[in-house]
Parts: C-alpha cells; sequence; structure tokens
C-alpha cells in the first residue's frame, strides 16, 4: 500500500466514526421531550409483544395532528395493549389514551423550571458526543503516529494526515454544538 492510501484509510475511518458519534448525539436529543409532539420520543421505545422486546417504530406508524399530541397507530390491533404498557413504564411521564384502534399521547405545555432541566441535560448529552468525537481524533492520532514510527508513512504525510484530522474534528464539534443550540432554542421557546 502506498503512504497515501494508508493515511487516507485510517483518516476515512476516524471519519465514519466522527459522523456515527454525531448521529449518536442527534438521535439522543431527538428524544428529550420539548412540550411539542415528535415521533422521534417514541420510536426507538421497546415493546414486549408476544415475548419479544421490538422497537415501537416496527410495530406502529405515527401521526402529529397537532403541536402537542402524537397518534400511534398499531399495524396489529392486538399489540395496543402492550404498546401502552410500554408508554407507561418509559420516562415520557404521559398517560397513553386508546380507544382500541389507535393510541393517543398529549403532551402538557412544559414549565420553566423543566424546560432549563431539561436544556441542562441536552447540553451534558452534546458534550459527551464532542468527547466521543475526540477521543476518535485521538485514536486516529495514536494509529497515524504509529504508521510514521513503522515507516509505513512519511513525516510529511503524517503532519498533512494530522491536519486534515484536525479539520474533520472542527468540522463535527461545530455540527453537535448546531444540534444542541436548534434543540436549546426548542426547549426554550416553549
Amino acid at each position: 500500500m502506498t503512504e497515501d492510501s494508508l493515511a487516507a484509510l485510517h483518516l476515512s475511518e476516524a471519519e465514519e466514526r466522527m459522523a456515527k458519534a454525531t448521529q449518536h448525539v442527534r438521535e439522543e436529543l431527538g428524544g428529550i421531550r420539548t412540550g411539542r409532539a415528535s415521533a422521534a420520543l417514541v420510536e426507538r421505545l421497546v415493546v414486549s409483544y408476544y415475548g419479544v422486546d421490538t422497537p415501537l417504530q416496527q410495530l406502529a406508524g405515527f401521526h402529529v395532528p397537532e403541536a402537542r399530541l402524537l397518534v400511534i397507530t398499531p399495524y396489529d390491533k392486538g399489540a395496543i395493549q402492550a404498546i401502552e404498557k410500554a408508554l407507561l413504564a418509559s420516562d415520557l411521564g404521559i398517560n397513553p389514551s386508546s380507544d382500541g384502534q389507535v393510541i393517543r399521547l398529549a403532551f402538557p405545555p412544559l414549565t420553566e423550571e423543566r424546560r432549563r432541566e431539561l436544556a441542562k441535560v441536552a447540553r451534558h448529552k452534546a458534550e459527551e458526543g464532542k468527547v466521543a468525537v475526540r477521543n476518535v481524533r485521538r485514536s486516529a492520532r495514536h494509529d497515524l503516529e504509529a504508521l510514521e514510527h513503522e515507516g509505513e508513512i512519511s513525516s510529511d504525510e503524517l503532519e498533512r494526515a494530522e491536519k486534515q484530522l484536525e479539520r474533520m474534528t472542527h468540522e463535527h464539534v461545530a455540527q453537535v454544538d448546531e444540534i444542541v443550540s436548534h434543540k436549546e432554542q426548542e426547549l426554550l421557546e416553549g
């Protein structure tokens, strides 16, 4: 393998891992309740369906007819009780209402204090995401330095790769900042 392809291989692997960390933050923040109805709040919820733990998104469709109302339509009406049980056991703090066909979740408005708490939680999750991105950078830098030490790549190539790695890190940290900023704005505006 050439020097360029070895360094590029490590950089593309690091890019992929950073993208996964950023996506994880996006999904984590999507699960924080803002007072608005959103399918992201419940679609990853695990339901015990005929003894098998199944994500809710595989059992039902979601519809948001109003800002504070989420309607869950199970594909199998026999799953309604299992879905209700999972919703009650979740940390949403909302009682589901069912008519035998669909389940409705009415989201009450959040208090100012609760909004601020949730904003703190969002910032904490974002910080964890940034740490994950930086850990990927550290690991990739270590791998690149090992390649140079073994004579697989030149010191010039190492320097170019480290600059590119730094650029990727800054891009992903900026993406996480943008995601959390949007979520905080969503939380605080009500």
